[in-house]
């Protein structure tokens, strides 16, 4: 699978990555086996990069993906971690002596001295513009507890913050054919910058899948029931922010644009691969024909201009005026 680089802090990464929000929790119920074998679906297809979070099944997440790296020790993969939602979000708790507790619990789940990128977990804004918050990230650096850090963020707006940042690794940012404002700015000013883009939610939390009808019913324990409106975090993170309703009618269309072969799933990666400036998307799986047919979707050829157009004006049409303006 293509590598892309994270310049500033000379990382590679598979240009599809596995996002394990899903091995953690908070998608339904994911017994341990059923994750090792997204693992390793992901891994044998050429997946060079897991991310992960502190919070994902409270640290289950992280504790899965050692498990499965220990029994494996000649895999490369890059591991990135995110830090920052244990506690009230109040800008007062992103200091050192935090950071250094929850580095602490991240090294042990994921059995390593030092993490390899560590992302603050989308912050308050005002984290972004406080010098002693990357102080601090710079002190964990100097430690040896982390090689490299990054973000990851809400709004354009608090990605291009951190992209001024000297020592910013990487972004990770919602983007997806129903979240186009980081093509504007964000895209470009990271490419300039030499700072990795991590795309997450590419698929809509499941909608760009076109598996979804008005009438599906979701688990309980799954965030697209108890955040469709954002009510646990932010409400971007569920369906991009989209309306349930209006979301499953665009899906629809947007599945009909897949080229003959692709499932709607592979055409909203490949969107994302060919947009300049992405190193690298983290789509999650649940199973491991999920897993491969994610990665899958980096061997595909480009799509062509009148689809790009296609996916634009629906877009335009659609979505653009519910999202734009708040991420």
């Amino acid at each position: 699978m293509e590598q892309r680089a994270f310049d500033r802090a000379g990382l590679r990464a598979s240009v599809i990555g596995l996002g394990t929000w899903q091995l953690g929790a908070d998608w339904g119920d994911v017994d341990d086996r059923q994750a090792e074998g997204v693992l390793e679906a992901a891994a044998e297809s050429g997946v060079t990069f897991f991310d992960t979070a502190d919070v994902y099944g409270d640290g289950r997440s992280e504790q899965t993906i050692a498990r499965f790296l220990r029994d494996r020790p000649g895999l490369d993969v890059l591991v990135a971690t995110k830090m920052g939602r244990r506690v009230d979000q109040i800008p007062e708790n992103y200091v050192l002596d935090n950071f250094r507790a929850w580095n602490d619990r991240s090294r042990r789940n994921l059995g390593t001295d030092r993490i390899d990128l560590v992302q603050l977990h989308c912050p308050p804004t005002p984290v972004y513009s406080t010098d002693e918050v990357f102080d601090a990230l710079d002190t964990l650096v100097a430690e040896e507890r982390i090689a490299h850090y990054g973000v990851s963020v809400e709004t354009c707006a608090e990605a291009l913050t951190a992209i001024a940042r000297p020592n910013v690794a990487s972004v990770q940012i919602i983007l997806n054919a129903f979240r186009m404002k980081p093509l504007l700015e964000v895209l470009p000013a990271a490419r300039e910058a030499g700072v990795g883009i991590i795309v997450r939610v590419p698929l809509a939390s499941g909608l760009l899948s076109g598996r979804y009808t008005k009438d599906t019913v979701f688990p309980e324990n799954d965030h697209r029931t108890y955040n469709r409106h954002g009510e646990a975090f932010d409400q971007g993170e569920t369906f991009s922010g989209v309306d349930y309703a209006t979301g499953v009618e665009a899906a629809a269309e947007f599945s009909a644009l897949a080229p003959e072969g692709w499932t709607p799933a592979q055409l909203a990666l490949r969107w994302i691969v060919q947009q300049p400036g992405v190193t690298t998307v983290i789509p999650g799986a649940r199973s491991p024909e999920q897993a491969r047919a994610n990665a899958a979707a980096a061997a595909l050829p480009d799509l062509s201009e009148d689809t790009l157009a296609a996916i634009r004006d629906l877009y335009d049409r659609r979505i653009k005026d519910q999202v734009e303006s708040r991420w």
